[in-house]
């Protein structure tokens, strides 16, 4: 049974920073693309970055920049570095494991002045 346990999340003010974990059980960490998505109340779920399997890296045009995804296969985390944070970040982030049903329960983070 696939586990997926997301930390990380607070408040911040705007352009302040937030490392987001998400760690992995019952699955084949290595072999899967990972993904952190986010959600926002009223608005649809919204993809936010990947990390392959080799370590490729993927990110949405409204994060690019400011945000890094990173894989630790040694521990089954994946994370996400968030940088400049603007309050149009503000949701609940997810960690998904592509391909599959597999999400995590979400950790939320809220940036404001």
């Amino acid at each position: 049974q696939v586990q997926l346990v997301e930390s990380g999340g607070g408040a911040v003010q705007p352009g302040g920073s937030l490392r987001l974990s998400c760690a992995a059980s019952g699955v084949i960490f290595s072999a899967n693309s990972m993904g952190w998505y986010r959600r926002v109340p009223g608005k649809q779920r919204e993809w936010v970055a990947t990390v392959t399997g080799a370590g490729g890296t993927y990110y949405a045009d409204s994060v690019k920049g400011r945000f890094a995804i990173s894989r630790d296969s040694a521990t089954s985390t994946v994370y996400l570095q968030m940088n400049s944070l603007k309050p149009e970040d503000t949701a609940v982030y997810l960690c998904h494991v592509l391909g599959t049903n597999s999400w995590g329960q979400g950790t939320q983070v809220t940036v404001s002045s």
